[in-house]
């Protein structure tokens, strides 16, 4: 397995702009649109996962733990994991769009979490500004649509279009719903955003150069103690500053392990630790194993040995 890239020594590249590094997981089921007649009933149920529910003509009855929604065509569900909630007819046949999904970014499910509408009307800003991106994947849903790798990136791709786009639409809900709550989630990514920054400067320059901006820094440049800091960013991401850091570091140093060609002293070297005793302590305290251990596992699991 090739390790992350290297980017070359300071001063020798002409101009350069680094993106963020993308790292999202997300898992899909059961996407799927479905003509149903007038008698159709759902039972009450729940998933673990959160729902999107779209309305393409007619109407349909959703009761969600106990409160009654007439949704019509355009109107947009959004059920959160756990909700129990079942639909009927309402004696009259109607269409839906479903997609159920789990997704790992902390930044987006904390905005979600503080929504308490379920249902955005057809007229209302969130389903209008939805509309095009669901619309694009709607067209890829085709009988045996996802029958090939191309068709199914494809599917995904216009999955992460339509995440952006809501992401985009109820930002603008939530902060009126709850402009603190939003605040402090905006003030974590921000953090999360200066945590990133000082990891890749530490991976491209060694901790040396680095080493004295911190996450006291961090805190002191937007005007709050240390103690708010950590207690703000532990709210959103479940997890401190400097734990957050020490993952980007872990999850960098296994990328460069993962190559069997780069030593374990250049690699130490490369995250900014002054000798290799340092690094193997430090990797054994985050994964549980050395980096030797680590590395004997990658080789077996990509079949090298």
């Amino acid at each position: 397995m090739a390790a992350s890239f290297v980017p070359p020594k300071p001063g020798s590249s002409m101009e350069e702009a680094f993106f963020p590094d993308v790292r999202t997981t997300v898992n899909l089921f059961a996407i799927h649109t479905r003509r149903v007649g007038s008698g159709w009933d759902y039972p009450a149920h729940e998933h673990p996962q959160y729902e999107i529910n779209v309305v393409l003509d007619g109407e349909q009855h959703m009761n969600v733990e106990g409160r009654h929604y007439v949704q019509r065509a355009g109107d947009l569900m959004l059920l959160r994991p756990g909700i129990v909630h079942s639909s009927t007819s309402g004696g009259a046949p109607f269409t839906y769009f479903c997609m159920h999904f789990d997704i790992d970014d902390k930044l987006f499910l904390s905005l979600l979490a503080r929504l308490k509408q379920e249902l955005f009307p057809a007229d209302g800003s969130v389903a209008g500004q939805i509309r095009p991106a669901l619309a694009k994947l709607l067209d890829l849903l085709e009988p045996g649509g996802g029958s090939t790798v191309a068709q199914r990136m494809r599917i995904q791709s216009a999955v992460f279009e339509l995440f952006a786009v809501l992401w985009e639409a109820v930002s603008s809900e939530a902060a009126a719903l709850s402009a603190g709550a939003y605040d402090r989630t905006e003030l974590a990514y921000q953090i999360a955003s200066r945590l990133q920054g000082i990891a890749n400067q530490t991976f491209r320059q060694g901790a040396e150069e680095v080493s004295h901006y911190g996450i006291d820094d961090i805190a002191a440049e937007f005007g709050i103690s240390v103690s708010h800091c950590s207690r703000v960013f532990r709210q959103v991401f479940g997890e401190s500053p400097r734990t957050y850091l020490s993952g980007l570091v872990l999850h960098e140093a296994k990328l460069l392990l993962a190559d069997p060609g780069m030593p374990v002293q250049q690699i130490a070297a490369m995250l900014g630790y002054r000798d290799i005793a340092h690094f193997s302590r430090q990797f054994k305290r985050w994964s549980g194993m050395s980096p030797s251990e680590f590395r004997r596992i990658e080789a077996v699991r990509q079949g090298d040995i």
